[in-house]
């Protein structure tokens, strides 16, 4: 998907070349079969080929796949995924520091949203 969104679309061959991973050309096309049956990629004829494009933002993605994550491996918590990253990451202390400003930051917008 981050090759599509990169590119704003490609063939089967364009995305296997661009992977860091030797993936064969039939297991790139099944990633991209699957895809196209989850609804999250559509894909147009191309020569005797087919070129894939994105349906769904990136945002939107990565916010699903952060929910998921969160609701089979931390129980639905988010605070539970915060400490496992702080406490299992070696966290520096700027990067706590940045962490605290944007929970500051989403508090004061969370209680202008609700005022």
């Amino acid at each position: 998907m981050t090759f599509l969104w990169d590119h704003g679309g490609a063939t089967v061959a364009e995305v296997r070349e661009g992977l860091e991973t030797e993936l064969a050309y039939t297991t790139v096309l099944t990633i991209l079969r699957n895809l196209e049956a989850k609804g999250v990629v559509r894909r147009e004829e191309e020569g005797r080929g087919h070129r894939y494009f994105p349906v769904v933002e990136r945002e939107t993605a990565r916010e699903s796949a952060l929910q998921r994550l969160i609701d089979r491996f931390f129980g639905g918590n988010p605070e539970s995924l915060l400490t496992h990253l702080v406490e299992g990451q070696h966290v520096s202390e700027e990067e706590i520091q940045a962490l605290r400003r944007r929970l500051e930051e989403e508090r004061a917008r969370s209680q202008a949203d609700g005022a």
